[in-house]
């Protein structure tokens, strides 16, 4: 039975985030959250991978206790357990130190055949996670995976789009796959899904319960990148449209602008 890990992740709702001017830095306080939706995507590769090829998948996230709300959701529509790191000491973590905390979680669940990870978050869109949680589970890489086509004798065999048509390429398991949604658009759970997903059991991890793990690769220790504060974009003036109905008056007008505007 192939055993399939379900990397995913909770974001705020980025459409409402708002940013402090004095501080820099992005208020979350009251905004609402969701499961980032391309990891939905990646979910929904790893169901189908279930239903075919038969396995078991397990959902990993790191975050507060709050992100437990996400796992839940992924459990209603396929996953069969799943994994919490949560604890202050993994806060501040950038790509490169969650993607070693998750690795030292999920080695407590055992070796995997299959990982799974959306192609980027919509919060921090680095898209750098897949490419370290496959050097470090030491597992090929298959992405911008359209459909997986075979899973058998210890190889996968799937099809990849590229830039200008697609390949169909074969790895050796371990493998992580990054999906593209057009063929994984997540599905909606059964009622009975979602009830049993309310009160299924969650294993949490906080930073002394994991096996091996060196507390100055973690969290802002363990960070090769720090954001000291963030800045909104400069937004253009915005244009200006005239229709007078005239088109004389419509040219006059624009050469006062453009006079005003010292491009004349």
């Amino acid at each position: 039975m192939l055993k399939i890990l379900v990397c995913v992740k909770q974001i705020p709702d980025v459409d409402l985030v708002k940013m402090d001017p004095e501080t820099g830095n992005l208020i979350r306080t009251g905004v609402p959250t969701l499961t980032n939706p391309l990891d939905l995507n990646a979910l929904e590769a790893a169901v189908q991978v279930k239903e075919r090829f038969g396995g078991e998948i397990t959902l990993i996230t790191m975050g507060p206790p709050m992100a437990e709300s996400t796992l839940r959701e992924c459990l209603a529509v396929g996953g069969d357990e799943a994994v919490l790191i949560s604890g202050r000491p993994f806060g501040g973590a950038d790509t490169l130190s969650t993607s070693y905390s998750i690795v030292k979680a999920a080695e407590m669940k055992g070796k995997f055949d299959l990982i799974f990870c959306g192609k980027e978050s919509l919060d921090g869109a680095t898209g750098q996670m897949a490419s370290q949680l496959a050097e470090r589970f030491d597992a090929a890489q298959i992405s911008c995976c359209l459909s997986v086509d075979e899973v058998a004798d210890g190889k996968i065999r799937a099809t990849r789009a590229l830039e200008n048509g697609k390949e169909v390429v074969e790895a050796t398991l371990p493998c992580l796959l990054t999906v593209e949604k057009d063929n994984f658009y997540g599905r909606l759970p059964s009622l009975e899904d979602y009830l049993a997903s309310k009160t299924a059991a969650i294993t949490t991890y906080s930073e002394k319960d994991i096996e091996g793990l060196d507390l100055q690769k973690i969290g802002v220790p363990g960070s090769g990148t720090i954001v000291p504060r963030i800045y909104p974009p400069e937004l253009p003036e915005p244009g200006q449209i005239i229709r007078t109905g005239s088109v004389k008056t419509d040219v006059g007008r624009l050469m006062e602008l453009l006079t005003e505007k010292g491009s004349l």
